[in-house]
């Protein structure tokens, strides 16, 4: 006997020298005293065997095409639970339409805005988890179980974080007629006036957030003017209808520098890009620091395959120097990541925004 037919026959259990059929069978068919029916059903596997494995070799087959790097076959449906026009939207729609150009795919962006961002993304955890739903988040996912009690979804368990996208500090933002140029100056003012309107993009928004916290860390008096998204602000800032504004900061560089808002100080680290002259909060209270981010996720039970592969391709658009330049000039911060990193990120976030709504007594009105 060959040496890799013994082999073969040692696996599944055959003695050595005999085989099933041919010129060791015995006459009239009969199995050789040493193989009985239990050693032949174990090495001819059944009808019904094989269409129950049949579902497990699809996906392992779908599994080694995602790790060669086939994936996307087809178009990628990419929800943004926001409305056009905002960071969320401009940054998903720089980074998917650089992966539609590199994958030769569509991936189609799908915005379905709504309560502070869970009606888009509950349509997201209701999608199958086959690669071809993702989901371009925000801020919102590491707050909003601080603020509903019935979300059908819990954003930490049935999302998989894949690359964080960016993280925007913001500016402190007030009308050019103010009579205040310095964030001490805005404290005082505010104390004076027993109370300055401060808007936000919606309860729970990071700018709703940044101000209280600011708020709650000098004493200032703030009545809190929730709004449904940031771009109707500008123009009741702008007209002295509200006072203050932390708003992201690739927004309203234009207004600031035609003299029409005033930045006061931004919350993130340094002097940024677009208005270097502006302070970062930290020089007045050390460690203040807050950031909107965008990141992108897939549904639980997506193969760790298609993650990877994911992953892969938006660190590769992050490295293109045209989506290098248009998030640096816009003050969006932006630094290759991989899914565990980015999930450390969000849980960190999760347990420091969760933790001050409920500290704070946040609640949705």
């Amino acid at each position: 006997m060959d040496r890799e037919g013994a082999a073969a026959r040692a696996a599944h259990g055959l003695p050595a020298g005999r085989r099933v059929g041919g010129a060791d069978a015995r006459p009239g068919g009969s199995l050789p005293p040493d193989l009985g029916e239990d050693t032949v059903a174990a090495v001819i596997p059944s009808r019904r065997a094989l269409l129950l494995a049949a579902p497990a070799l699809a996906l392992s087959g779908r599994l080694a095409r995602a790790q060669n790097g086939s994936w996307p076959e087809r178009p990628v449906r990419v929800i943004l639970p926001w409305p056009p026009g905002g960071t969320a939207d401009i940054v998903g729609r720089l980074f998917f339409n650089a992966l539609s150009q590199g994958t030769g795919k569509p991936f189609v962006i799908e915005n379905r805005p709504g309560a502070t961002g869970t009606i888009g993304a509950a349509a997201f955890a209701q999608s199958t988890p086959d690669g071809y739903t993702v989901m371009h988040g925000s801020t919102g996912l590491s707050v909003e179980k601080a603020l509903f009690s019935n979300l059908p979804y819990d954003a930490g368990r049935d999302f998989i974080p894949v690359f964080r996208t960016v993280t925007v500090p913001q500016f402190v933002l007030v009308p050019a007629s103010l009579p205040v140029r310095t964030l001490a100056e805005l404290i005082a003012y505010a104390k004076e006036k027993r109370g300055i309107n401060g808007a936000s993009a919606g309860i729970g928004s990071i700018q709703h957030l940044s101000m209280e916290l600011f708020a709650r860390q000098t004493g200032m008096p703030v009545n809190h003017v929730p709004y449904r998204g940031g771009a109707p602000i500008y123009t009741d800032l702008m007209t002295g209808t509200v006072d203050l504004y932390f708003g992201n900061a690739n927004a309203p560089v234009a207004f600031v520098k035609e003299g029409k808002l005033r930045a006061l100080a931004h919350t993130g680290k340094g002097r940024l890009t677009s208005l270097p002259d502006v302070p970062p909060v930290s020089d007045l209270l050390p460690g203040f620091e807050t950031y909107e981010w965008n990141g992108v996720f897939l549904p639980k039970g997506t193969s760790p395959a298609v993650v990877v592969r994911l992953n892969k391709l938006l660190n590769e658009a992050l490295a293109r120097p045209d989506v290098a330049e248009k998030l640096r000039s816009q003050d969006l911060q932006a630094e290759r990541n991989s899914p565990e990193e980015f999930a450390a990120f969000f849980a960190a976030q999760s347990q420091r925004w969760q933790g001050f709504v409920r500290e704070a007594g946040i609640r949705l009105e």
